[in-house]
Order: structure tokens, then sequence, then C-alpha cells
């Protein structure tokens, strides 16, 4: 099963932008639906993106449309998360996963976070 590590999180202010890095190991990502979720302290995770195996569509959670991009460089076996215009909403643990589909079941290879803060 293919391993993914998280990176790029970090504590920055409102307005701000970072980019997490997916990088996966044991598995070509391109073969991979890939999505990001997050979990802020006392919520529940939250879908944020996913992008279809082989590039094919992305989606993302009205939350972050128009803020937030995903892409892949299979150069690198690697997906990642722009995200601009951060709000302190947006403050959470991070986690990339790679499945069959971009659908929550099929989304079984998780990351172990990484920990976004955004202060106002």
């Amino acid at each position: 099963q293919v391993q993914l590590v998280e990176s790029g999180g970090g504590s920055v202010q409102a307005g701000d932008s970072l980019r997490l890095s997916c990088a996966a190991s044991g598995g070509t990502i391109d073969d991979y639906a890939v999505g990001w979720f997050r979990q802020a302290p006392g919520k529940e995770r939250e879908g944020v993106s996913c992008i279809t195996s082989s590039g094919g569509t992305t989606d993302y959670a009205d939350s972050v449309k128009g803020r937030f991009t995903m892409s892949r460089d299979n150069a690198k076996n690697t997906v990642y998360l722009q995200m601009n215009s951060l709000k302190p909403e947006d403050t959470a643990v991070y986690y990339c996963v790679a499945g069959g589909l971009c659908i929550e079941p099929f989304l079984d290879a998780w990351g172990q976070g990484t920990l976004v803060t955004v202060s106002s």
C-alpha cells in the first residue's frame, strides 16, 4: 500500500499562504485518487479537496473554493495543496489520503498530518 507523508504546515497570519506537500512512497501517486482532509480542535474531520487518479478532476469544499488549489507533480510523486488567503477558521491538522475514488470509504491510506495554525 502507498505510504504518504505530509509537510509544509506552520503558523501564519490571516491572509498569508502556505503550500502543503503530500509525498508518496511504495506506489505511484498518479494511480490514486488523493484527498486532503482537516480536523480542527473539537470538530469533526472534514474533506477539503480531492483529485481523481491521473489528475482527471478536482473538487473542493465550498469553504475553500477560490482559495485552495490541489496539484500533482508526478515526477516527484507528490501532491500539493496551495492555500491562499488563509483564515483563522482554516486552523486544523491537515491530512492527505489516497485510495481508489474520491469517496471517503475508498480513501484508506492516510498520512500522519501536518498542523496549520492561522492567527488573526
